[in-house]
């Protein structure tokens, strides 16, 4: 006997108004459809096909090798859908088949391993759950302690619709009986749809075994708009977030902290209420990420500090430190020990080992020797509004408050600049730039305005 699973995510999620496939809405920086693929791996099928139909072509590119599609050009419903895939997998009678949508999140290998477990014997098993609110959600209806129909929201009578008890799309279904069920669907319904959740009924007026298992910890499965989509993020987020502090990082609140599943973090971090932590990023140990901090795709090594920032594709180095309020852009990178404090911007740019840009700065496309030190308001001018040019700052120097460095230009080991100062030309090791136009006074200033200003009226 084989198992085979069916995923359907042909769906254009209208609910949702999106523009996208629904399958492909994120959360936790994954696709939902690639949650389920995740969950479906771990219960080791022989074949996986996925039922793709709106914009197809996006929801292929994100596959993974070995999983198998079949197009559905017309969506006529799921019952349609696994008469598709069905087709196309051609198994043999005794091959379980498990049908899972693709707009499920929250499923885990785990529960497709009970089902698996409680199916043989049954003709189908299908997995339920109660919610307080079942709104949109098929009813499973029962008599005599069994399972005898599920019945679709928009097909339920006034008593049907008070049931809590929904179906979860996910069932185990022997092939020979789910192919004599799909040749008996029909679409006398409200949606004119050929519905799978109607095999349940089929089979059961042939006398066939129904099974049920009881999904109590999953408050949402079927993903249909944004609302449950975000319901079902928060449980996706416990899960992340709990499975990292048993690992020994700890989150002051956890309710308040965005971590992707593609993150890495390290034994020993800590990471503060409101910080969003996405992509490829990682988390060095002893690390100290937040409050209220965002980070794509950025590296934070050991020790360091990042508080009330922005990191996009970045790295802070051991004991780096970063903010409040600091914005480093795609290629910053901060060596050990080295400070991108308040309120700077970094793009594209090194600061070595020790060197320090304190607060109220800009520089980009620039490289800053180790222990150099950027005074308040300075600025690389980097664009001469046709193209980027590089700033090199030497190991040691000291570049006076409010210096605008015009690009291309380097300040050598040593080096200074005097405050104020536009500087346009190289700065030579060791010495002193300083471009400053002579102050010059103007007695009774005031009173020359205000009398002008009289006049004037």
């Amino acid at each position: 006997m084989s198992v085979h699973v069916i995923i359907l995510a042909a769906g254009e999620g209208t609910r949702m108004k999106a523009g996208r496939p629904k399958v492909l809405q994120e959360i936790a920086g994954k696709s939902m459809l690639s949650w389920v693929l995740e969950a479906v791996s771990g219960a080791s099928p022989n074949r996986t096909v996925v039922v793709v139909g709106h914009e197809a072509e996006a929801v292929v590119e994100v596959l993974p090798e070995g999983v198998e599609t079949v197009l559905q050009a017309d969506q006529l419903g799921t019952g349609h859908a696994a008469g598709l895939a069905m087709d196309f997998l051609d198994p043999g009678d005794d091959d379980t088949i498990i049908v899972v949508p693709g707009d499920a999140p929250l499923l885990t290998a785990e529960m497709l391993d009970d089902l698996i477990g409680s199916h043989p014997g049954n003709a189908v098993t299908v997995v339920t759950t109660h919610l307080d609110d079942p709104s949109g959600y098929g009813r499973v209806l029962r008599g005599d302690g069994g399972v005898t129909a599920i019945v679709e929201h928009a097909d339920a009578d006034s008593d049907q619709l008070a049931v809590r008890e929904v179906a979860t799309s996910v069932y185990a279904f022997s092939a020979e009986a789910l192919r004599s069920a799909l040749g008996r669907i029909d679409s006398h319904n409200a949606q004119g749809e050929q519905y799978l959740t109607d095999a349940v009924g089929l089979l059961v007026g042939d006398g066939k075994s129904v099974g049920a298992v009881m999904a109590a910890d999953l408050p949402v499965v079927g993903v249909n708009s944004f609302d449950q989509l975000a319901a079902a993020a928060d449980v996706m987020r416990r899960r992340i977030n709990v499975a990292w502090m048993r690992q020994g990082v700890m989150m002051d609140d956890p309710s308040r902290t965005y971590i992707d599943a593609t993150v890495v973090l390290s034994a020993g971090a800590r990471i503060f209420p409101g910080t969003h932590i996405e992509g490829s990023s990682s988390v060095g140990a002893g690390a100290r990420v937040g409050p209220d901090c965002h980070l794509h795709d950025s590296r934070v090594g050991e020790e360091a500090v990042v508080r009330y920032s922005v990191l996009d594709s970045a790295e802070v180095q051991a004991r780096a430190e970063v903010g409040p309020y600091a914005y480093l852009r795609r290629g910053s990178v901060l060596g050990p020990e080295a400070k991108a404090g308040a309120h700077v911007e970094l793009k594209n740019t090194t600061l070595a080992a020790g060197a320090k840009v304190p607060h109220l700065s800009y520089i980009g496309d620039a490289t800053v020797g180790e222990d150099a030190n950027i005074g308040a308001g300075s600025i690389t001018c980097n664009w001469d509004g046709y193209d980027k040019h590089h700033t090199t700052i030497g190991a040691r120097a000291r570049i006076g408050s409010d210096t605008m460095l015009v690009a291309p230009v380097e300040i050598g080991e040593d080096g200074w600049t005097g405050a104020g100062s536009v500087i346009t030309h190289d700065v030579p090791p060791g010495s002193l730039g300083v471009e400053r136009s002579p102050q010059k006074e103007i007695p009774d200033y005031s009173d020359k305005r205000r009398k002008r200003a009289e006049s004037d009226q």
